[in-house]
């Protein structure tokens, strides 16, 4: 009887976790959301950071819980980027934008692509390269974000 309860308290605290944790609005049109954030973007003079994945994935809610509390990965994207959750899921695959965005979910997920303040999707990157042990490498992300800042981009043109 006291394992049984301790069970479903735990189950319990499991689904207020997970229900919490929602990050994708999984009904989004993401070519709209894709289009307010890249105007949003030109007018700051910043790139957009679309993070594709879904509620479903304990590593896309893991990336978002990170981005938000690791101060140097968190100032990277304030400075220089509009960050925005794509869904990907079985309900709705956004197959429009998956196109636009070069279909990133060959790579898993969660999976980056940045685009450029005038729209144009510059690079996909695999969210593989960034992890360290059972996280993300804050280091890794930094280097990785800080490469394909507008700046960046620009003193390679």
């Amino acid at each position: 009887m006291k394992r049984s309860l301790v069970f479903m308290i735990m189950i319990l605290c499991a689904l207020q976790l997970s229900a919490q944790q929602k990050i994708y609005d999984d009904q989004a049109d993401a070519m709209a959301q894709i289009k307010v954030a890249t105007e949003q973007a030109a007018a700051q003079g910043k790139h957009v950071l679309c993070q594709v994945g879904g509620n479903w994935c304990p590593w896309c809610i893991r990336f978002a819980g990170f981005a938000e509390s690791d101060t140097a990965v968190h100032q990277v994207i304030a400075d220089n980027y509009v960050y925005i959750h794509v869904n990907w899921s079985k309900e709705n695959k956004n197959p429009e934008a998956m196109r636009y965005l070069g279909n990133p979910a060959r790579f898993g997920f969660p999976v980056f692509v940045i685009i450029d303040g005038k729209g144009t999707p510059i690079h996909i990157q695999n969210s593989a390269y960034l992890e360290e042990g059972q996280g993300y490498s804050e280091k890794k992300v930094v280097e990785f974000l800080e490469a394909w800042t507008p700046r960046a981009v620009k003193e390679l043109k």
